[in-house]
């Protein structure tokens, strides 16, 4: 099994939920949800998930979960 890392930035409280990579190879995630209760991390875990067709069971946060920065992990089948 191999692994996927990604760095994204999040931009919660967006007029959309948005998962694009931008030219420098990042990627950048609006999120619709407030930072609150997990809320926004919930949703940028299900934009990952549907972006990479993979369960969100395979897709986590391993650092910066309450930060803007954020690195996920995405666990290959």
């Amino acid at each position: 099994m191999s692994a996927q890392f990604l760095e994204v930035k999040v931009k919660p409280n967006a007029g959309m939920s948005v998962l694009r990579q931008e030219a420098a190879g990042g990627w950048l995630a609006l999120l619709r949800s407030a930072p609150v209760d997990g809320k926004a991390n919930a949703e940028l875990i299900g934009l990952i998930a549907k972006q990479f067709g993979c369960r969100k069971s395979a897709v986590s946060i391993k650092s910066g979960a309450s930060g803007r920065t954020k690195l996920v992990k995405i666990e290959a089948s």
